[in-house]
């Protein structure tokens, strides 16, 4: 299966104890969900790997998970920085107007007048709604200077801010001043 056919829900943070034991950072709603899957997907130099979690815990800090064919620390260690995926297929399939964000990144954006501002690059939780960041790829006269740098941020906030998001089409319209 090529790139397209993963989600990847997290990756390996560290490890934990002697006996083999991984650091998950995990990116689900909650973060302990990445436990409801008991085969992830490592990626490596080779391509996707299939491992079994054998055993795992979430503590109030971190998602701990102890992983078929890692049984020491060294071999943990080497984990650290890996990709943790699943197939696209085994996840719930999403309500009308109800988005992964994993298919939000890539998207271009559009503002009033159906001007670009850019790609989402990634997106982030804060304590009053999501953000979307995106690469600012407006053009700009040489030698003039962007007014938030490269990246333009844009509140999660639909109706009023997020008028329109179409994955098909590869496409967010926003209303939104860009330069804010």
């Amino acid at each position: 299966m090529d790139d397209s056919a993963w989600v990847v829900l997290g990756s390996v943070i560290g490890v934990h104890g002697v006996r083999g034991w991984i650091k998950v950072h995990s990116d689900t709603q909650p973060r302990e969900n990445i436990l409801d899957y008991a085969v992830w997907w490592f990626k490596g130099k080779e391509g996707w790997k299939e491992v079994r979690v054998m055993e795992s815990q979430h503590t109030a800090k971190n998602v701990l998970a102890l992983v078929e064919g890692v049984d020491d620390r060294d071999t943990a260690e080497r984990l650290r920085g890996t990709e943790i995926a699943i197939p696209r297929r085994q996840l719930p399939a999403t309500e009308a107007n109800e988005y992964y964000w994993t298919d939000l990144i890539g998207l271009e954006v559009f503002g009033p007048n159906d001007v670009r501002f850019g790609t989402v690059d990634r997106l982030f939780e804060t304590g009053a709604n999501d953000v979307v960041v995106i690469t600012d790829e407006r053009e700009w006269a040489v030698g003039e200077k962007r007014p938030n740098g490269p990246e333009i941020l844009v509140p999660w906030l639909r109706p009023d801010v997020v008028k329109e998001v179409d994955v098909e089409r590869g496409r967010i319209v926003v209303d939104w001043d860009p330069d804010f």
